[in-house]
């Protein structure tokens, strides 16, 4: 009898094990938000301000659901097209870095959604305008040289319009700025100009300098004859030669037989 009842009180209590491991099963009194994630606690479709952080919570099982949100930086590639302040059209990619603000989530998703439609509804029309707006600012030649300047504003104009919708800006990044063709091959063709300009003009500088140094070697060979013919007199001349000569009268005879006499007054000097 004994032994009857105790497997009649082990099949019940097994049975009661059963019905709650199936009740945890079916009606999931606990939740599990996990790293990175927050969760949005609903009270018959009604969005409680209690945001649930990283770990396992007891609710109320059919009264109570949670919706999980991620918190961590998210990667968004944007292309778009503005204009700049010269009309010319502007293709770029913006890359942003965001993330929903913690302790805001519930009210996030109860204003606007998950993350996809945060994406759709918020953060696409967002960096399109801004883009537009700042680029606006800038020609397009300054869109190239102002780059940090132009991402600058992109950056603070996109985290303070985020931030109205409890979306933390982490980074943003302009990637491949560009123009269209006719405008590229105008910047290459002016370009080129510029650099045979700057050629011409060297070719012109330096053939003025050869011409300045022609006249000048010119002029002091000119200044060096000069001098010459100014200090050689007759009587230095004849100096010269009587300095150069090795004592010996030349060999050829005059046309009547005598020797050609050369006159030493000049050069002697006088007692």
């Amino acid at each position: 009898m004994k032994s009857t009842d105790s497997s009649r009180t082990a099949t019940i209590s097994l049975i009661l094990a059963l019905l709650l491991l199936l009740m945890v099963t079916v009606l999931k009194p606990f939740v599990i938000v996990n790293a990175g994630e927050r969760g949005v606690v609903m009270q018959f479709g009604r969005v409680l301000p209690e945001v649930l952080g990283e770990g396992i919570h007891p609710i109320v099982p059919v009264i109570n659901t949670v919706q999980k949100l991620s918190v961590r930086v998210q990667k968004h590639q944007i292309p778009t097209q503005a204009a700049s302040k010269d009309l010319q059209d502007v293709f770029t990619d913006v890359a942003l870095n965001w993330h929903i603000v913690p302790t805001q989530a519930n009210v996030m998703f109860q204003e606007i959604g998950d993350e996809n439609q945060v994406v759709q509804r918020i953060i696409n029309p967002a960096v399109e305008e801004v883009l537009k707006a700042v680029m606006a600012r800038y020609t397009a030649e300054e869109i190239i040289t102002k780059r940090e300047e132009v991402k600058a504003g992109v950056d603070q104009s996109l985290t303070g319009r985020l931030a109205n919708y409890y979306i933390g800006v982490d980074d943003i990044s302009l990637v491949g700025v560009h123009f269209s063709d006719r405008f590229s091959e105008a910047v290459e063709a002016k370009q080129i100009a510029e650099q045979e300009a700057k050629r011409a003009e060297f070719v012109a500088v330096k053939a003025t300098r050869e011409a300045e140094a022609e006249v000048n070697r010119a002029q002091g060979t000119a200044q060096a004859q000069r001098l010459l013919r100014e200090t050689l007199t007759p009587e230095l001349l004849q100096k010269q030669a009587i300095e150069k000569w090795d004592g010996h009268f030349p060999t050829v005879l005059g046309g009547n037989g005598a020797l050609p006499f050369i006159s030493l007054d000049g050069a002697l000097p006088k007692p």
